[in-house]
């Protein structure tokens, strides 16, 4: 059994940040790779950042340089750090994780970027 809980979403002004965090039930070790998927009102779920079991992070082109994925391996918590956000990035986002080819999702929480 896999549970994800995010946290740490809001509202916040354009230029501003916020850092989300995804709680996992068990040993973050056991995952092949964790990921943060958004989706904004009309559109499909977004991959923005996948790492690799501690390995290679990758980040989608439109948050290149402002969002940055992190680990906490003593707390099974990853982590989202936010910085410069637009108004586009307005978006429930879910933490997600794959294992033994099998994916999971968090419950997903919401940011909106709005003056």
């Amino acid at each position: 059994q896999v549970q994800l809980v995010e946290s740490g979403g809001g509202l916040v002004q354009p230029g501003g940040s916020l850092r989300l965090s995804c709680a996992a039930s068990r040993s973050i070790f056991s995952f092949d790779a964790m990921f943060w998927e958004r989706q904004a009102p009309g559109k499909p779920p977004e991959l923005i950042t996948r790492s690799t079991n501690g390995d290679s992070t990758h980040y989608v082109d439109s948050v290149k340089g402002r969002f940055t994925f992190s680990r906490d391996n003593v707390k099974n918590t990853v982590y989202l750090e936010m910085n410069n956000l637009k108004p586009e990035d307005t978006a429930v986002y879910y933490c997600g994780a794959n294992m033994y080819g099998s994916s999971y999702w968090g419950q997903g929480t919401q940011v909106t970027v709005s003056s």
